[in-house]
Order: C-alpha cells, then structure tokens, then sequence
C-alpha cells in the first residue's frame, strides 16, 4: 500500500474547522468502492473522492450584496473490464448504495467499446513520497473577516481620484481536496485552501464608462495582497483608462502586461497537451524537440511550488509529479501526458492526469511560468517608436488546430518608448509560431496565478482599429 499522510495529521484546526480538513470518512469510502468493483468483476478499478468547500461575499456602494456558502462531497469510480472502461459517480452512497455502484460501473464497462489505450497508471511510476507543500491554511477566515476584505478593497478603490463608481468588491475562501485509491495498492490524499479579493471599479458614466479591475489569490491569507493594496490598483487602472482613443490599422510592436502576458504561455500549454497531440489537433504535433523561442526561453510547470495555487504530489492517476521545462533553451522538450495518451503516442506519462468524480483522465497543467528575462519593462519599451501595451484581451479568437491568433484588446499606446494615452476597442492578430519565436521577457516575473509571465514583448503583430 503507498499512501499519503492526511492533511489533518499536520495542522492543528480549531474544533469548527477539523472537520473539513478530516478526509478519513472520503478516505474509507473510496477504499470500500474499490473493493466493491473488485468483487463485482472489475479486472481493476480507482475511485476519488472530492471535497468542497467555498465561503464568498460580494460587496456594493457599502453594502453587502451576496454571501454565500456551499459545501460537497463527491465520488467517482472507475472500472475496467479487459480494455473497456466505465465512470459512474455520485455525491450519496449509503447503505447498500456501494455495491449497487460498483455493479452498475462494471455492468456498464462490459458494454462499452474496446479502448487499447485504457488502464491504471504503471506501479513503477507511483508517487510514494508526499512532501508538504504547505498548502493548507488552518485559520478559515469568517463570514465577518471576508465582509471586511472585501468593504475595505472598495473603499480603496473609491478613494482614488476620479473613480465615479464600484463595479463590486468580493471576497472568497474555500477548501478543495482529493482523495485517490486504486487496485493496484496507491492511496494518496491532499487538501487545499484558497482565498482570493477582487474589486471593479468604474470611472465616467453613460457610454464614457470604463472599468477595470484587480485582484489576488493564495492558498495562505497571509500571502495575499492587502484589501486597500488591491482597491488602489483597481482605482488607479481604472482612471489611466478613461478617455480612450481609436488608433488606426498598423503592424507594431505590442508589449503585454503581465496580468495577460501568461495568455501567450496557456496557448502553447494548450497546444502540447497530449489528447490535442493524439488526435492531430494541434498546430504543434510535429514540433516536439524543435526551437520555437529564442535560446534564453524557459516554460516550466512546478507542481512542487510551496503555497502554489496548483500545487499537488501526486497527479489523479496517483503518477508522481515533477517540475518539467516544457521550453528549454526555446526548445519544446516535452508534451502534457497522462497514461491513456501516452500510450497512445507510445511515450511514458509525465505526470499530468487530471480528473473530476465523473470523467476518466486527461491530461493538464499545474503552477506554470515564462523564466524572467534580464531587461526591464521600461527598457523593453525604450525604442519603440510606435507601439500597442496590452492590459486587457478579449474573446478567445486562438485556433488550436492552425496556430491563428486573433483577440480583442485594449490597453495604451506607446510613443517613443513611453506609455502615452488609453486605447480601446482594437484587435490583436498574428500567428503563434511567429509570436513564440519574437518572444522576449522583461524581469519582473512575480508568482501571482496559476499561469505567471512578466511582461513580454512581441514584434510585428497586425493591430486592426479604425
């Protein structure tokens, strides 16, 4: 039996929040539906269990708008049956309700079509060694504390001149966790907090409105930005944007911020991930040991991170994980491989599945980011005649299949290498080939999401306009 030490065995909770960090009830119902597969006629089997937990309160003009509450637990069972495979999944089973499960799981998989690519995870790959990534914030912040954050942020964000009016402050904490058991002898738990602020702000009225927004999120309270830290961002942006001005169809260089920047690092995440590889849907199925960057480019993905957003120690299939340099040395090193699609390709898996209560799995990322460059923003700007600095994208106009790359924008121009007056209602084109390989990062990468860039810039795009 490999397992992992329960989330509760490490922290001290008050007696109001041990309870949700205790995962022995969701650990011994997954043990049990294993069993019942097994004795049901399941060749193997793995069951997860899932726990959620979330607390958000929505704040407006001083006064709260929201609050609410919701809290689940889920379980999903997967069976084989030779090379066939069934999910079923629910969130109640009690009395004879496990049985019943496991028999209509594998009664399912003996009539569904042969898959060679199915099966459980390799033994030999495992994980076995559980680090504590520190995860877990034991002090689960009140219905009162989250009113306060987010009251706090709005009045922040009123305070900055110019601002007219609130879009909406929020505040959120939650628990998420996973416990995963197979037939071949894996049990692996975690638990993970999350807390997040966010505020919208609003400056002129009728159709001279614009808004925009700021935010932040970790799994600790204490490695969150300050409620008045993020109302002031949101203020201020929202002010440098009133007044926007049209600007004309050109090619330009186009700076993004790093608050989108890590938008280009999800499209090639998306576009190596191995289901996309496997069916031929990606502009990169044959670009695997290619340059796609320049030699100073690194893309890596750390589910290992201490407090990361995305952080875990075993992947759903219980495979160890690992920090991986998808791009290293601007070369694509390494597709996002779970077991079925790494057969399929004839490849070991990297570590990546992951899954719900109610699907197999697939493959995904963890805590990505683009390696800092050495110059600074200012200096990446500083001999830009004429150029677009992106803050904000819009739409999802990225065609996976042909690597086309089109999205509503908005932002500053840029006048000789400084940032001069709002822009709005612009698109942003190019192919992302050419994107990746013009690619150059400044060095101010700061861990922030799940996805971390600092700012970027990127030549000769096509900006539409007027």
């Amino acid at each position: 039996m490999i397992s992992s030490p329960s989330a509760a065995s490490r922290l001290s909770p008050d007696a109001a929040s041990a309870s949700l960090f205790d995962q022995s009830t969701l650990s011994s119902l997954a043990e049990r539906l294993v069993e019942a597969a097994k004795r049901a006629g399941a060749d193997a089997a793995d069951a997860v269990a899932v726990r959620g937990v979330s607390q958000g309160v929505e704040v407006r003009d001083g006064r709260v708008e929201e609050s609410e509450r919701s809290e689940g637990d889920d379980i999903g069972l997967r069976v084989l049956v030779g090379q066939r495979q069934a999910v079923v999944s629910t969130n109640d089973v009690s009395g004879d309700g496990i049985a019943k499960l496991a028999e209509r799981a594998v009664a399912m998989a003996r009539v569904a079509p042969d898959d060679k690519y199915v099966g459980l995870a390799d033994p030999s790959l495992l994980a076995r060694d559980f680090p504590d990534l520190d995860l877990l914030d034991a002090n689960v912040p009140t219905t009162a504390e989250l009113e306060r954050r987010a009251s706090e942020a709005e009045a922040a964000a009123l305070a900055v001149k110019g601002v007219t009016k609130s879009g909406g402050a929020s505040a959120s904490s939650g628990i998420g966790g996973m416990v995963l058991v197979t037939s071949t002898g894996f049990h692996g738990s975690y638990l993970r907090s999350s807390q997040g602020i966010s505020m919208t702000a609003i400056v002129g009225d009728g159709t001279n409105m614009e808004r925009d927004y700021d935010y932040t999120s970790a799994p600790h309270a204490s490695d969150l930005a300050s409620p008045e830290e993020v109302g002031r961002k949101a203020g201020e942006r929202t002010v440098a944007r009133a007044n926007p001005r049209k600007v004309e169809t050109c090619k330009v260089p186009v700076v993004f911020d790093p608050r989108v920047s890590g938008s280009l690092v999800g499209h090639l995440v998306g576009a190596v991930n191995g289901a996309s590889i496997a069916r031929k849907t990606s502009f990169l199925k044959d670009r695997l040991g290619q340059q796609l960057f320049a030699k100073n480019i690194r893309i890596i993905d750390d589910p290992l991170r201490r407090r990361g957003l995305r952080s875990q120690t075993f992947d759903a299939e219980g495979v160890i994980v690992r920090k991986l340099a998808i791009i290293d040395e601007g070369v694509l090193k390494s597709w996002l491989l779970d077991s079925a699609t790494a057969r399929e390709l004839g490849l070991v898996t990297t570590g990546h599945a992951h899954r719900g209560v109610s699907s197999s799995p697939s493959p995904g990322p963890y805590n990505l980011h683009l390696e800092a460059g050495e110059p600074t923003p200012a200096e990446l700007m500083s001999d830009i005649k004429q150029g677009f600095y992106v803050t904000d994208l819009i739409g999802s106009g990225v065609n996976g299949v042909t690597g086309d790359y089109s999205r509503g924008a908005s932002g500053f121009w840029i006048e000789n290498g400084k940032i001069s007056y709002a822009v709005s209602e612009v698109t942003i084109a190019g192919h992302l080939l050419e994107i990746f390989k013009s690619l150059v990062p400044a060095n101010d990468l700061e861990f922030r999401y799940g996805v971390n860039a600092p700012t970027v810039r990127i030549e000769g795009l096509t900006l539409g306009g007027r």
